[in-house]
């Protein structure tokens, strides 16, 4: 198995930028050197008090004591040679190696091994190393599966969505349209109950193909839209004031905004945010009326936007619940809708790259949705 190889390693600072075999022959030639001088000096030494004629019994010990350095300098030779090449058999060989296996598997080839089997302690941290590697690789390879799993059956439901939606619009236009039929050629002959149980049908029609076409659009999220790209977010606020023009005018509702950002986005599905955010405002407007204002806040990479009105309010304790597909918090005949619109908004967001939540700090001076985005760049 081959995936997307990892990133480069950091580099090392200081001292610790040399490898260990130069930082061992780097000491192991001082050494040397310093050995050498020290010897030649004794030599000279020696060779000094010769010629100054001592007595037989000192120039005998002298003579002995050239012979214990000769002795020495051999002794501390092959030590020095034997150290060199067990450093070298269990320290950098071993080490050279587990630096290659590693690199070969940071290049993206992870079902390959890693061990050496000297010193104990490299023997120990590559078993402890490869067996991290294998519960990886095991780990990634059942996401990997659960993942396609998942993308088959997101697929299969998104296109059940589309197909049911889009079949079951005919049957419903038909049931409104001939119960509207059915109340104009014989309302003379019907009584009052009957045609409140056509209205009942005609307006039960009418919400099911509302919902049906809002289950559309939730569907759709990420799926059938292009992109992203680097959009101004004004125009697109101004589409969304545009298509709510009607609504605005009848509430007598005022919309009021900063100066908006570029963000990269889908400009259609920014569009439906402001839109569907907006409506909520007007919607659930208290006494006064709506005043909304939307704001913009840059914030590292991201911009945080702001919805506030000075609607009735979300109590705190819903501030999850609201943004549940199909959960409402008033009755259909008080607040109409399909209680789809946040569940919307959130995954507009969430496609993004962002995240959209409930400002509680201003629970009791209207509502206050927060949302961020990510920046186009300068």
């Amino acid at each position: 198995m081959s995936i997307n190889p990892l990133p480069p390693a950091k580099p090392a600072t200081g001292v610790g930028r040399l490898p260990v075999a130069r930082l061992f022959v780097f000491t192991g030639a001082v050494t040397t050197v310093a050995f050498l001088s020290g010897a030649a000096v004794i030599m000279k030494m020696i060779a000094d008090a010769r010629a100054m004629s001592p007595r037989p019994e000192v120039a005998e010990q002298i003579g002995l004591l050239n012979v214990a350095l000769w002795v020495l300098f051999l002794v501390l030779l092959a030590a020095g040679v034997g150290l060199g090449f067990i450093v070298h058999l269990t320290v950098l060989k071993p080490i050279a190696q587990l630096t290659e296996q590693v690199r070969t598997v940071a290049g993206g080839d992870f079902d390959h091994r890693l061990g050496v089997e000297r010193p104990a302690e490299l023997a120990e941290l590559s078993s402890h190393v490869d067996s991290m590697r294998r519960r990886i690789v095991s780990a990634w390879r059942t996401a990997s599966d659960q993942a396609d799993e998942l993308r088959r059956s997101n697929g299969e439901l998104e296109q059940f969505a589309y197909v049911a939606s889009h079949d079951l619009q005919e049957p419903l236009r038909k049931v409104a349209s001939f119960s509207q039929m059915l109340e104009q050629r014989y309302g003379d002959q019907l009584d009052e109950r009957a045609r409140q149980y056509i209205h009942y049908a005609v307006d039960g029609a009418k919400r099911m193909q509302l919902l049906i076409n809002d289950l559309l659009d939730f569907s759709r999220v990420g799926r059938v839209t292009s992109g992203r790209e680097a959009v101004a977010t004004r125009p697109s606020l101004d589409s969304a004031l545009e298509n709510l023009s009607a609504a605005i005018e009848d509430a007598e509702a005022t919309v009021t905004a900063d100066e908006l950002p570029t963000v990269l986005g889908n400009s259609a599905q920014l569009t439906q945010l402001f839109q569907n955010l907006i409506e909520n405002a007007i919607k659930f407007r208290s006494e006064s009326p709506p005043r909304v204002h939307i704001g913009a806040i840059r914030s590292g990479d991201l911009w945080e936007f702001s919805c506030s009105d000075n609607g009735i309010g979300v109590e705190p304790q819903y501030a999850d619940r609201i943004f549940l597909i199909f959960q409402r918090l008033h009755p259909r005949d008080v607040y109409p809708g399909t209680g789809i619109g946040l569940a919307l908004c959130r995954k507009i967001v969430e496609f993004h790259g962002g995240q959209l939540w409930l400002d509680a700090s201003g629970a009791d001076q209207g509502t206050t949705f927060r949302w961020t985005l990510p920046a186009a760049g300068d």
